[in-house]
């Protein structure tokens, strides 16, 4: 058990979050599945990891500083001493402070683990290069801010390696019916993306299809720039 990853996934209890947990586990993996209210989340409950599998569900609201902070210990306490692979920032709907503090905590987790690997999941709508109009600033603006902390941890910390990551337009709650992908398509895609990372894909901006690696440590906002060009995936809905 000790050679199996280990994966701490945000969000964990619909969605992508739930996809992502399902798939890992079908294979042997320690995943750590956090959600905001546990006691609820029937479908992650319900799912029974593979021979050689973990599954620990753990209380986590990313919007919450007293929840991040409380969550460090239960993760230690599965870890049992093992590093962190995989810091997997998946909520959808969150502000940049959550993850940022969050990754901040479980360094001593990373700086222990074999992969060493935070992924941001983000969006071209957080492109400076494109116009979205006046709809959904809000949630624009977080994943620009997103965006930018992938680019500042991956020059803070260049034993890591740190992506922003888009799944594309997906049906889930977020990215409504009429979205071209589903769930399991948009998470084989980012598991082969994630699983094949190297170091120099490090503050880069990657599609779950593993397309226009870019990084976005570069020109960002020039709309001329070849390196930093989020329109070309404006229909991630993520």
């Amino acid at each position: 058990m000790a050679n199996t990853a280990t994966w701490l996934i945000v969000g964990a209890s619909r969605g992508l979050g739930l996809e992502l947990v399902r798939q890992l586990i079908a294979t042997p993996n320690t995943v750590i599945a956090a959600c905001r209210n546990p006691s609820s989340a029937s479908q992650l409950e319900a799912l029974n990891p593979a021979a050689g599998a973990e599954l620990h569900i753990i209380h986590l609201d990313v919007s919450s500083e007293e929840s991040i902070r409380a969550s460090v210990g239960k993760v230690e306490a599965v870890l049992n001493g093992r590093g962190l692979d995989y810091l997997y920032n998946n909520a959808g709907i969150t502000n940049v402070v959550g993850p940022a503090l969050l990754a901040s905590l479980c360094l001593p987790f990373l700086e222990k683990g074999n992969k060493k690997t935070i992924v941001n999941v983000s969006s071209s709508m957080g492109g400076l290069t494109h116009d979205y109009g006046a709809s959904a600033a809000t949630y624009n603006a977080s994943k620009a801010a997103m965006n930018m902390l992938t680019h500042k941890q991956a020059k803070t910390r260049p034993d890591l390696i740190v992506i922003s990551l888009c799944p594309g337009w997906v049906q889930t709650d977020l990215g409504g019916v009429s979205a071209p992908l589903e769930p399991p398509e948009s998470v084989a895609g980012q598991l082969k993306v994630v699983l094949g990372l190297k170091k120099e894909d490090t503050g880069k901006f990657i599609r779950y299809d593993g397309g226009a690696r870019s990084s976005l440590g570069k020109t960002i906002g020039n709309e001329s720039s070849d390196t930093y060009k989020l329109e070309e995936h404006s229909n991630c809905a993520c």
